[in-house]
């Protein structure tokens, strides 16, 4: 079927689709960009389809990277950017739940009914201005329905990603998945284990990053998907909480409430992005929250933090099942800590950038801390805010706080210390170093490190403000003098 809609085509991909005409191939416009353009986005990237050749695209190109020349797949860079063209394609028999044990190359109509999803099946023709649809993928907008090309076992089998990717694009879109689709999803589930660790990773992440992890995550549990994947976050279901501090209920619908809440931040951030006509965003969602949340201090929405907040906000709690006692009242002692260990385990197991797990260990491992921040001595509450994660660890609290109890006064004090510290000028050097009390006949071993500590801490507190004083204070502890205990000492949080 042929749709006439006028789209838009990037300028880049425009000048690659009139090459390969004008060397009498065909070309199109191919996947995600037309099926969001459908459906009133802004596109993130810009595919080609065609029928040249891997080898007839290096030749037309001046920089090709062939980065599954087997599979018909190039990238031709051009000033604009990069961009992937690939070759009509018809696919063999899959045998190891991935790829292809072979293609062949074909023509428009048998390589978009090899694809995942109706919606993703789509052609466009920018020089027409028409629609090509062999699938029924603009009817399928139009319901507001995830469809599988063909038989949904068959495309789930070929490549059991899918599973969790007919997930996310249901979320992301707000769209339904078909009978037949959401059949086959809970009937395969199990296959999903089979997908390789770092591919179910990044699905994972971009459900959290994306705006739309509440459902993407209460749809995983529906679909029988949370337990194969993320069987530490499926512990939580029905584990209690004490209703005093959290009446929205048990641990599971806790994390739930928090990742609406997480939604909301994320979708201020697209609607930021795409009033400042940023390339890779989307126009706001049909379920965006009429109001925005509160500036998050200090952080700005990039990638590497939608995902390190978007894993902590899962995963804050997952230590309280473990951790559950019910004695004068519900408990979870240490939950902290353990809900760290785990949160490592997981991110382990999924292979996550190195960076990124030990962001989120300790935004998990040090969320209860605010608790206390009332009570720490000066120092002790300017170390904690000069964090270069205190921001996550701010938003991550709010976001607990919003989601069970409502009350904020713990995030407002907080808030109000980072920005005092942030007025404050920078600290470029320390007092003093290790060499200076070794040149003052200290003996080499762990003192020294907690004499150092101990002159930082005066300066946080305003007992010591320059190098002549720290070194006047050094003298007396050298010669035996009774100075007060240095900040922090017998500070110990509960």
């Amino acid at each position: 079927m042929v749709f006439a809609k006028t789209l838009t085509c990037d300028d880049g991909a425009r000048a690659i689709i009139e090459r390969l005409r004008q060397a009498g191939h065909r070309a199109y416009l191919v996947g995600g960009c037309v099926r969001d353009q459908l459906m009133g986005r802004a596109p993130a990237d810009w595919d080609v389809a065609t029928d040249a050749t891997p080898e007839r695209i290096e030749a037309l190109f001046e920089r090709v990277v062939p980065v599954g020349k087997a599979f018909g797949v190039m990238i031709v860079v051009r000033p604009e950017g990069d961009y992937e063209v690939a070759t009509f394609r018809g696919d063999g028999d899959y045998h190891d739940g991935r790829r292809p044990t072979t293609v062949t190359f074909t023509g428009p109509e048998e390589d978009v009914r090899r694809r995942d999803f109706t919606i993703n099946a789509l052609l466009y023709d920018p020089v027409a201005g028409e629609v090509l649809d062999y699938v029924g993928g603009v009817a399928d907008i139009a319901s507001g329905l995830i469809r599988t090309v063909g038989e949904a076992s068959l495309r789930f089998r070929e490549d059991r990603l899918r599973l969790l990717r007919a997930v996310r694009f249901a979320a992301r879109t707000g769209f339904h998945l078909e009978a037949s689709t959401a059949a086959a999803v809970r009937a395969l589930a199990p296959l999903a284990a089979s997908v390789s660790a770092e591919r179910t990773g990044d699905e994972l992440t971009r459900m959290l990053s994306e705006g739309a992890a509440r459902r993407s995550f209460e749809m995983l549990e529906a679909c029988g998907l949370l337990d194969v994947v993320l069987p530490e976050v499926a512990a939580m279901r029905g584990v209690p909480q004490p209703p005093e501090f959290h009446p929205e209920g048990d641990v599971w619908e806790h994390t739930l409430a928090m990742l609406e809440l997480w939604d909301r931040r994320v979708l201020s951030w697209r609607q930021n992005e795409d009033r400042n006509d940023e390339p890779g965003t989307h126009a706001a969602d049909a379920d965006a929250p009429a109001e925005a949340p509160p500036a998050a201090a200090g952080l700005t929405g990039s990638p590497d933090e939608r995902a390190i907040l978007g894993w902590a906000v899962l995963l804050h709690d997952v230590g309280k099942p473990g951790t559950l006692t019910d004695t004068d009242r519900i408990r979870f002692h240490g939950h902290d800590d353990l809900g760290a260990s785990l949160a490592q385990e997981v991110l382990n197991r999924l292979r996550r950038p190195k960076r990124l797990i030990q962001a989120v260990q300790a935004v998990v491992a040090g969320h209860m801390r605010f608790i206390h921040i009332k009570g720490m001595r000066e120092a002790k509450r300017r170390r904690f805010v000069q964090s270069p994660l205190f921001p996550l660890e701010l938003e991550l609290h709010r976001l607990d706080c919003v989601g069970s109890h409502g009350k904020l006064e713990g995030y407002d004090l907080a808030l109000g210390l980072y920005l005092e510290e942030l007025a404050r000028p920078p600290v470029l050097e320390p007092l003093l170093r290790g060499d200076d009390l070794l040149a003052r006949g200290f003996t080499p071993g762990p003192a020294i490190g907690r004499l150092l500590r101990a002159v930082e801490d005066a300066r946080l507190e305003g007992r010591l403000n320059s190098r002549d004083e720290a070194l006047a204070w050094l003298s007396r502890q050298r010669h035996g003098g009774a100075d007060p205990a240095p900040a922090g000492e017998g500070d110990r949080e509960g």
